[in-house]
């Protein structure tokens, strides 16, 4: 019995000791990094999802792109060194960020109380916008105007809930299953508008270009932020202040121009972290 005991405890021990280690090395990856430690390494590496269009992708050469891609790179261009894109997850983005596997992320990670915990955001460089897409010719300026029209959206989503709150009552709310099934009810004139993700709506756009759709009225905004470890105080400033300059000189809102068809949201040209 004591020998057995006694193996328990080493056996505890050594993992406690491993565990300090990983804990150890952690901490020390993990330091608060400055502008000039980024150039004296060489690189700027920054964390990108590449399953989420128009935002990242994956492009026929197999490299990182998109609009997150783009911010990435202009930002090393501004900062003066050559980027390095490392694909993350949605699970994973986070932890890559807090282990010092990257220096930032532009991850399409939207800007939450329970996220800032964990992480320090930056300025908004970008906003998922939930809205009204309706053809151009559409007199639907405000939610008002849906009175007597018929307006189709995802089952249970954000826009669904965002609609119903706001729609007059004579508005006919078609649910779908998903979103897919939305868009063709709208593109085969099912229904007079669609409740739809800026996303989204930019696809639509890009599959019936005739059609001329246009987004009406915003009802929802996310704003996503670039993503630094806490304590990156010096480096957040860098950050912050490229943001500033990119949406003054119009860099920023070319880059939405290519890959979302629209102007910067005014969540991102006026919101302030």
């Amino acid at each position: 019995m004591a020998f057995t005991v006694t193996r328990r405890l080493v056996v505890a021990g050594a993992l406690m000791s491993a565990a300090a280690i990983a804990f150890g090395g952690l901490t020390a990856t993990a330091h608060a990094q400055s502008v000039e430690e980024i150039k004296g390494k060489g690189k700027l590496t920054i964390g990108m999802l590449v399953d989420f269009p128009p935002f990242g992708i994956t492009n026929s050469e197999g490299k990182p792109d998109g609009y997150d891609a783009d911010v990435a790179k202009l930002m090393a261009k501004h900062m003066g060194v050559p980027v390095d894109i490392v694909p993350v997850t949605g699970p994973n983005r986070i932890p890559y960020l807090l282990t010092g596997k990257v220096d930032v992320l532009v991850a399409s990670l939207g800007v939450t109380p329970e996220r800032a915990k964990q992480v320090a955001f930056s300025e908004p460089y970008a906003a998922i916008e939930i809205g009204l897409l309706a053809p151009q010719k559409s007199a639907v300026k405000k939610p008002e105007d849906l009175s007597g029209k018929s307006v189709g959206v995802a089952r249970a989503s954000t826009q669904d809930q965002s609609l119903s709150a706001v729609a007059p009552k004579d508005a006919r709310i078609m649910r779908f299953d998903d979103d897919a099934s939305a868009v063709q009810a709208l593109l085969s004139g099912q229904v007079d508008a669609l409740g739809v993700s800026n996303v989204v709506a930019q696809q639509i756009k890009t599959m019936a270009p005739q059609a001329n759709y246009e987004m009406k009225f915003v009802l929802k905004s996310q704003v996503q932020g670039i993503a630094l470890r806490q304590g990156q105080d010096k480096l957040m400033g860098w950050v912050n202040g490229f943001l500033d300059t990119v949406k003054k000189n119009g860099e920023l809102n070319a880059i939405h121009q290519k890959w979302l068809g629209t102007d910067l949201p005014a969540a991102v040209t006026a919101s302030k972290s």
